[in-house]
Order: C-alpha cells, then structure tokens, then sequence
C-alpha cells in the first residue's frame, strides 16, 4: 500500500479545477500551468486524493460527493483560517461578488493582492497562488470563495455555501 502523509491544500485546489474542467480530457500540464503549480506536485497531489479516496484511481474523476463531505465538514478542521490584518486583497468568503448578492456585512474577508484597492481582513488563500489562478478562472475563484466561507463563516452562510457547492458539483457531472 502506497503511503499517505496526509493532504494538503493545494490538493482541494486541484480537484476543484478538475470540477471546473466538466471533463475526463485535461492533462496534469493544464493543471499545472492554470494553477501555477509545478506538474510534479500536481502528479503527487493526484496520488494524495486517490489514495484519500477523493478521486478515482485513474485520477481522472472526482468523486463530488466525497469532496463535498470533506470540504463541508472537514476542512475547517485541517486547513483553517482565521481573519488576520487589514490590506489590499480580492474579496473571498461572504464577501465574493456572488455571496454579497446573498449577505450583507460591514467586515470584508480579502486574499491579500496588492494591486487591488478593496480592503478587508486578510484570509490567507488555500495556496499561495490562489490569487493569480481565479483571475483566470471565474467558476474556480467562486468555488474557493465558497470553501473560505466553510474556514471562517457562521452557520447561517455555511448552509448556503453548502448548498451552492453541491450545486456546482452537480453541474460538473
């Protein structure tokens, strides 16, 4: 049996992009370069979600129901965040354009970006170039949003993340 020294947090960002594929035909190249991730710790991150049983063992199907299971309940356990500084950033969380449509809050949660001019309380982001990966990708940006809200939201907005994230899943399939 192949070791598993546990996940990390690039991997949830990793299946969330092959979510966002909506197909079996993308290449761990594609991967890396959307994500600004190296192609072999895409490969190992691959190995590290089969192996958790989040993908299949072909590492080419997400198993949605699993990942929502583990990103609803358990990622506020092993990847939490808690609101930091004031900066410069791109809105994450609640604070999302889509979620803003759905909540309304005086306190902004902000993935630092220092090119930005909105403020909020700093979350850091699930892996260092999250910020750079959502500016190109709408759907993906949306999604870590909505696992920021299960790091740091009330229960209230982790109903409605939750909700929203199956939605997603299911549109994947």
């Amino acid at each position: 049996m192949r070791k598993h020294n546990g996940m990390r947090p690039q991997d949830i960002v990793i299946l969330l992009k092959i979510v966002v594929f909506r197909s079996a035909h993308w290449q761990n190249k594609q991967l890396a370069e959307q994500l600004c991730i190296s192609a072999s710790e895409v490969s190992e991150s691959l190995n590290r979600s089969a192996l958790a049983g989040l993908l299949s063992d072909d590492k080419r199907k997400v198993y949605t129901n699993a990942l929502l299971e583990f990103v609803q309940h358990g990622l506020h356990y092993v990847f939490p965040a808690a609101p930091g500084a004031m900066v410069n950033g791109i809105y994450t969380a609640h604070s999302h354009q889509f979620m803003k449509n759905h909540f309304k809050s005086e306190i902004n949660y902000v993935w630092r970006y220092e090119k930005s001019k909105v403020r909020g309380l700093m979350i850091e982001p699930l892996y260092d170039k999250a910020v750079e990966a959502v500016q190109k990708d709408e759907q993906l940006y949306k999604m870590l949003a909505l696992t920021d809200i299960f790091r740091v939201g009330r229960v209230r907005e982790i109903k409605f993340a939750a909700a929203e994230f199956k939605k997603m899943l299911d549109e994947s399939l």
